[in-house]
C-alpha cells in the first residue's frame, strides 16, 4: 500500500446522510454519484485506511463476454495479503488527482484509467453501465471503501491481467461462478448473490 498516495474520498456523513445500507444499492444511483462529484476530497491513503469517517471511492468493473465473466485471484506471493485468498470479480482501484481533467467527469476518467492499468483487453467495449453501489461493513478492509459497480460487455474474450507476477485471471462461465464464490469473502460473493446470480 502506498501510504502517501492521494486518493478520492467522501465523508461518511455525506454519502450516508439518507441512511447506510449493506450490500448492493441499485436505486437512485445518480443521486449518490452527484454527492460524490460535488463533495469529494483527496487525502493520503495512509491517513484514511483505518478511518471509518471516510469512504474511499472505488470503481469496480465487472467484465463479460457472452456468458463468461472475468474472475481473478491474488497469488500467494502477492503483496496484498488481506485479499489473496479471495476471488475478485471486478477490476478497479482508487481515483487519484491525475484523474481531474477539465470539463470531464472525474469518476469516468478514473474508472477507465484503472481499467487500462489493470488489464490488457484486445477487443471493443460494447456497453458500460453502472449497475450498483456497494457498501460492505462486514470486515475492516471493506468498511472504509465504497464500490461503484460497473458492468462492461465486450466483443472479444481476449482479456488478461497485466500484473501476472501477483495475479491470475480467467473467464469463467456465469453458471460456474457460484462455486468459486463459496470460499471467498469480501465484495465478490455479495456482487454474485445480489447481481450476477440473477442473470443466470
Amino acid at each position: 500500500m502506498k501510504e502517501d498516495e492521494k486518493i478520492l474520498v467522501l465523508s461518511k456523513d455525506i454519502i450516508f446522510k439518507e441512511g447506510s445500507w449493506q450490500g448492493v444499492k441499485i436505486e437512485n444511483l445518480n443521486y449518490y454519484l452527484d454527492l460524490i462529484r460535488n463533495n469529494y476530497q483527496f487525502k493520503k491513503r495512509g491517513e484514511v485506511e483505518n478511518d471509518d469517517s471516510f469512504q474511499q471511492i472505488i470503481p469496480y468493473i465487472l467484465f463479460s463476454f457472452e456468458d463468461k465473466f472475468f474472475l481473478y485471484k491474488y497469488l500467494e506471493k502477492a503483496g496484498e495479503q488481506r485479499l489473496r485468498k479471495d476471488y475478485m470479480l471486478g477490476v478497479g482501484g482508487h481515483i487519484n488527482p491525475i484523474d481531474i481533467k477539465s470539463g470531464k467527469d472525474i469518476l469516468e476518467i478514473g474508472t477507465m484509467r484503472e481499467w487500462n492499468e489493470e488489464v490488457d483487453y484486445r477487443g471493443n467495449i460494447l456497453s458500460k453501465k453502472l449497475v450498483g453501489i456497494l457498501n460492505d461493513e462486514s470486515r475492516p478492509v471493506e468498511r472504509v471503501h465504497l464500490g461503484l459497480i460497473y458492468h462492461f460487455i465486450g466483443d472479444s474474450p481476449e482479456i488478461s491481467v497485466k500484473e501476472t507476477d501477483n495475479i491470475k485471471g480467467e473467464l469463467v462461465d456465469l453458471k460456474n461462478l457460484g462455486e468459486c464464490m463459496k470460499n471467498s469473502q469480501g465484495w465478490a460473493p455479495i456482487i454474485y448473490k445480489e447481481y450476477l446470480s440473477k442473470l443466470v
